[in-house]
């Protein structure tokens, strides 16, 4: 967890190669997700990736990163960054989101 310029909590980019990197894994076949893999078909993979240590992460890497983490959150419905570390813990938020 990092935190922004006005002293706000935001996921380390750390970890949202790890959330995107395992979506992208684990969620490229789910039908829920089929717009959203297709769309981001470079920020995905790239984070994954980077997430493996596979490749060093470019400027050019960091903003197809950083674009598909808005695109995501946006998906969700989720309003800000928080400092998510997992994807589960995500997915949980949103869950308990849509319960209220």
């Amino acid at each position: 967890m990092e935190n922004s310029n006005n002293g706000d909590k935001v996921s380390t980019f750390e970890s949202i190669c790890s959330i995107l990197g395992e979506l992208w894994m684990d969620y490229k076949t789910d039908k829920y997700f089929k717009d959203f893999i297709e769309y981001n078909d470079i920020g995905l993979p790239i984070a994954f990736l980077i997430d493996n240590e596979l490749v060093e992460p470019t400027q050019l890497a960091k903003q197809y990163v950083y674009e598909t983490w808005d695109i995501f959150l946006a998906a969700l419905e989720v309003a800000e960054d928080i400092g998510w570390e997992s994807l589960e813990e995500l997915f949980h938020f949103v869950d308990k989101k849509d319960k209220r």
